[in-house]
């Protein structure tokens, strides 16, 4: 087991997953570039640093997931989400997304001022994607991540009011089977993701469903948010 050093700048390459460390760490370095951040998440990897650190490229085992028939939905949720009055919508705030997702974390701060501008950049070119909500005109929640194929890796999420987040992961989750995603990649499971009908498997296992799908052809333009099968709210 041993990790890579990439220079920035250099190819967009990326060793086996399976040859990082016991934690789960791949490489080191490198840049955030388009064409690298597909790659890694092409690979089964992505990027995940603190403060004044050089980027490290993650391939976690186990992995959390979401699989489509294991999505939770409470009836309590249910309820909140009509008495709220949330209005849902689909890449309408991207970069806002991810500046609510950078908000008093208590897991710890991990998105810096250069990930906003690199995601962006993915977003630009249809490559990452948001799903917004909305009580009036105020953002209250919502959730970012990237698409490779069949494959959308949900980087992160937020709320500003109570349950919004949820709101956010089962309208995505909803919203994109639908269209066709296959796999939901959450990286690591929480309680508050198993709650929703996450779960974690072996990487091998990860690694062989993204291998099945990052080929797949899936148009996420233009999508209309659902909260539930009754429920179609966009803005």
């Amino acid at each position: 087991m041993r990790v890579a050093f990439l220079a920035p700048g250099s190819a967009a390459v990326f060793p086996d997953p399976r040859r990082g460390d016991a934690e789960g760490l791949v490489a080191v370095g490198g840049d955030l570039a388009p064409e690298r951040l597909l790659a890694a998440y092409a690979r089964g990897i992505f990027p995940m640093y603190g403060e004044d650190m050089p980027i490290l490229w993650w391939s976690p085992d186990p992995r959390a997931i979401l699989p489509a028939g294991s999505l939770h939905c409470s009836r309590s949720l249910r309820r909140s989400f009509r008495r709220a009055g949330y209005r849902l919508t689909w890449d309408a705030a991207f970069r806002d997304v991810m500046l609510g997702c950078d908000e008093d974390r208590s897991d710890g701060r991990w998105i810096w001022p250069e990930m906003v501008e690199a995601y962006g950049a993915l977003h630009r070119l249809g490559h990452a994607h948001s799903l917004e909500v909305w009580q009036g005109d105020a953002l209250v929640g919502g959730i970012y991540g990237v698409q490779c194929g069949g494959l959308f890796a949900g980087e992160s999420m937020f709320h500003r009011v109570t349950d919004a987040s949820k709101v956010a992961l089962v309208a995505a989750a909803r919203t994109l089977f639908a269209a066709g995603i296959e796999l939901f990649d959450v990286q690591y499971l929480t309680p508050h993701l198993a709650s929703l009908g996450c779960v974690a498997v072996p990487r091998e296992v990860y690694l062989r469903a993204l291998g099945a799908v990052r080929a797949r052809s899936v148009d996420l333009r233009g999508l209309v948010p659902r909260f539930a099968d009754e429920d179609v709210s966009s803005g």
